[in-house]
């Protein structure tokens, strides 16, 4: 039994599709949150999107930033098995699944991250849009080879949940897990997507339907 919500689908029909996108939601936010603030300002055809929804709207109680408790990791860990389910019913038993973009926006782009580190790479892109790893530098956590998956990472000197330095942690971190890294750090930016954001995540999944990269 599943201890997250029913996903939202939007956009094109996943078997259809030449891209598929899971696009995380943040603390207190709801997929229909995402719809309005991020996937309705991408113009790329072809993308099957799916929005997975957390009970309760949160993925886990702590800041991202916190020391790892116990029960954060029991969080954590549902929220990387509920969307790991998710991507396997996406792909269903094809063997050769579609590109596959997994981002979010704060806490959902959190655990895209912390996704990354334990089911990394895959064939696509992670695009984690203020984000950061789960926990602190001295605690024990999971970590991958990520073998030049393209990862988008961004930050703010100004956002209240995700710390500068946290964003530098995890770009240090991605860059040891040798990801293809481009990070974007906005000055001035408070906790939102912004429209640099939003055109570097079109650019991205333009780049997985068209075979090309950034």
């Amino acid at each position: 039994m599943s201890t997250h919500d029913t996903p939202l689908f939007l956009g094109a029909n996943p078997e259809e599709a030449l891209v598929h996108c899971i696009f995380i939601h943040g603390r207190t936010q709801s997929p229909e949150d995402m719809q309005e603030q991020v996937i309705s300002k991408l113009k790329v055809p072809g993308v099957a999107f799916l929005l997975p929804r957390a009970r309760g709207n949160s993925w886990y109680d702590a800041r991202a930033t916190d020391v790892l408790t116990d029960r954060t990791r029991q969080q954590l860990e549902q929220a990387i098995a509920h969307v790991r389910k998710l991507i396997g019913d996406l792909s269903g038993s094809n063997n050769h699944p579609k590109p596959l973009v997994i981002g979010g926006f704060s806490q959902g782009a959190c655990l895209a991250v912390e996704y990354a580190m334990r089911h990394g790479p895959w064939n696509g892109a992670l695009a984690s849009l203020t984000g950061c790893r789960v926990g602190t530098p001295d605690c024990d956590r999971p970590f991958a080879d990520l073998d030049r998956l393209p990862v988008y990472l961004t930050g703010s000197d100004k956002d209240p949940w995700i710390p500068v330095d946290a964003f530098a942690q995890t770009a240090a971190a991605l860059a040891r897990a040798r990801a293809r890294l481009h990070c974007d750090i906005l000055p001035d930016r408070s906790h939102m997507v912004s429209s640099t954001e939003i055109a570097q995540l079109e650019k991205l999944l333009c780049g997985l339907s068209n075979r090309s990269w950034w």
